[in-house]
């Protein structure tokens, strides 16, 4: 069968979706909508060059524009969401009107609590909705699925996962390879761990940690950054004891990023801004205006141009454990994923490991592999089911399973 796509957002992940779309989602129309024209209509022309066919076509869009995104979805057959996650939630209501599958590159636990809210209104529509797909959270939990299935009584699992530049530069030893909302969203409040079998919050940059990988990666640092599990602590609870998510950076990084949030640069809310330090002078005369501003806005603003290039050359880098047993006695799986950016397309791994876990969870909705409601990503498709399809990708994952003896975290 052939089907219609609609890609909401024409950037980085968006892109890199609507490509793998092209080669194994059986698409015979993919409409990538954008706020800027000039973006959609690149991103067409680039999507048709590396297809070798005119599959792709372009729309300039304003996705908080209910009426431009209902006639777009008008037709399709699954549409990805790659904006930002505060406009997820009515691009939900809208593909289970249409009757239009969708998945979305989230990010933020609260809105896919949401979006689980309309569960009985898409399964009734006959809609697939599946939140939060990607690198982490999407695939990352993907994984965790996989490992659980590699032991018999899976009791613990810890997840390590992030994107760096292969060629990294200071002070900064970072380039953005998404959108900087996303990146200061995750670094903000807490991350909702299992502990104990509990539900237990655990505030972003908490238990800094260091891991080696194979050259010439090397030594990388981690740390608790929030929203990268989504819904699953809440769907495995009474599966494992202790389920946790980390973030993989070069090392610094951490007490870098967490100054700035000391000091509230990663705040939301307003605050004034008189125009001098201290008391206002007593002198007469006119005083300086005060401002409002959003310490986060400024921190985007201010750092944005330090961490953003042209081409990243990236590298991310994903591994996975669970402790448990297997035929009585303790065992440990860990799952190691790496992947760089690929010279032939232009596409960085980040594009390919967010975007194509999207596309993974897309394809499946469109052929009914996929239950009807909104399912969340632990238990939309099976952890191997993801690996083959990530393996048929060219992403290299290797494991190892020791069933003597449990492996020390």
């Amino acid at each position: 069968m052939s089907y219609r796509y609609v890609l909401l957002g024409a950037g980085r992940q968006g892109l890199a979706a609507a490509y793998d779309l092209g080669r194994f989602g059986g698409a015979d129309d993919i409409l990538l909508c954008d706020i800027d024209a000039h973006v959609a209509e690149s991103g067409a022309d680039r999507l048709n060059r590396l297809l070798g066919r005119r599959v792709a076509r372009a729309r300039q869009l304003d996705v908080r524009n209910t009426r431009e995104v209902a006639a777009a979805l008008d037709g399709a057959s699954a549409c990805i969401s790659s904006v930002h996650y505060t406009c997820n939630l009515e691009v939900t209501r809208l593909a289970i009107v249409k009757a239009v599958h969708m998945t979305d590159f989230g990010g933020n636990t609260d809105v896919a609590w949401q979006q689980r809210a309309c569960d009985d209104e898409a399964a009734r529509a006959g809609v697939t909705v599946v939140p939060d797909c990607g690198m982490g959270p999407g695939l990352n939990i993907s994984l965790a699925t996989y490992v659980m299935s590699l032991v018999d009584v899976p009791r613990e699992v810890f997840i390590w996962d992030g994107g760096l530049p292969q060629d990294p530069e200071p002070p900064w030893n970072y380039a953005s390879t998404f959108a900087m909302g996303g990146l200061t969203n995750e670094y903000d409040g807490h991350a909702m761990f299992l502990r104990d079998g509990r539900i237990t919050p655990v505030a972003c940059f908490a238990d800094l940690e260091e891991l080696d990988f194979p050259p010439p990666i090397g030594r990388l640092e981690a740390f608790v950054t929030s929203g990268g599990l989504s819904t699953s602590p809440w769907t495995l609870q009474g599966r494992l004891q202790r389920l946790e998510n980390k973030t993989l950076r070069y090392r610094g990084h951490c007490a870098q990023f967490k100054a700035f949030s000391d000091l509230g640069l990663l705040g939301l809310d307003p605050i004034e801004l008189n125009g001098h330090a201290g008391p206002a002078p007593a002198a007469a005369g006119p005083q300086p205006r005060a401002t409002s501003v959003v310490p986060r806005n400024v921190f985007h603003a201010l750092l944005a141009p330090k961490i953003t290039r042209d081409v990243v050359r990236d590298i991310c880098v994903m591994r996975v454990k669970c402790i448990g047993e297997t035929q009585g006695r303790p065992a440990a799986v860990a799952v190691d994923l790496i992947d760089r950016y690929d010279e032939a397309t232009g596409f960085t791994a980040m594009q390919r490991l967010t975007g194509w876990h999207a596309s993974i969870m897309t394809i499946a909705a469109v052929r009914g592999e996929i239950a009807r409601g909104v399912v969340p990503v632990e238990l939309a498709l099976s952890g191997r089911r993801v690996v083959q399809e990530s393996r048929r990708r060219g992403f290299a994952i290797t494991e190892h399973l020791d069933v003597s003896a449990a492996v020390a975290v």
